[in-house]
Order: structure tokens, then sequence, then C-alpha cells
């Protein structure tokens, strides 16, 4: 019987832990300086390489980029800081948690 007991605290202990919720958020980013065909590929390849970042879509005619990420890996900082370190500063425009 306490081994059933210990088994149940410690799988609660596993699914409670901040680490086992992956936290996915998605952010629409204003992003400025698109002005030809490559740039959407260029803030797209920036947004990708960082660690926590999922799902990237840019839109050229929105000139917006739509980020889904892990906020536990990477934080709304880093994420405009990507684009702007690659000539395209960008800000948010939405969030969803």
């Amino acid at each position: 019987m306490s081994k059933l007991i210990v088994g149940a605290a410690f799988a609660l202990g596993i699914i409670a832990s901040p680490a086992a919720v992956a936290a996915e958020k998605t952010i629409t980013l204003a992003v400025g300086n698109m002005y030809c065909a490559d740039c959407p590929h260029i803030v797209k390849k920036s947004l990708e390489r960082l660690q926590g970042v999922a799902k990237v879509t840019v839109s050229y005619k929105d000139k917006s980029a739509i980020v889904t990420y892990d906020d536990d890996k990477v934080d709304v900082k880093r994420l405009t800081t990507a684009t702007t370190d690659a000539g395209y500063p960008s800000a948010p425009k939405s969030q969803t948690p």
C-alpha cells in the first residue's frame, strides 16, 4: 500500500512540475523594414534559430510574423531582438496564452 502511495505522489510531482508542463504561446509581431521578397525568409530564419520557437509564419503583405513558442525557453524580448538584429525591428501586436 505504501508503495502505491509513494508512486502516486511521485507521479503527481512529475505532472505538476513546471518543466513537465510546456507553456506554449503564440504572438503576432509587427515587423518593420520588409521591402522585398527575401525579407520574410530572413525574418523567419532569425526566429527559427531560437531555442523554444516551435513555428513561424511571416507575412510580407501584413508586415507581420506569427510565432508559436515555449515561454519557458524564450521570451518576447528575445524574439524581437532576433528580428531587430537581422535588420527587421519588431514589436508585439497580439499574444495568446
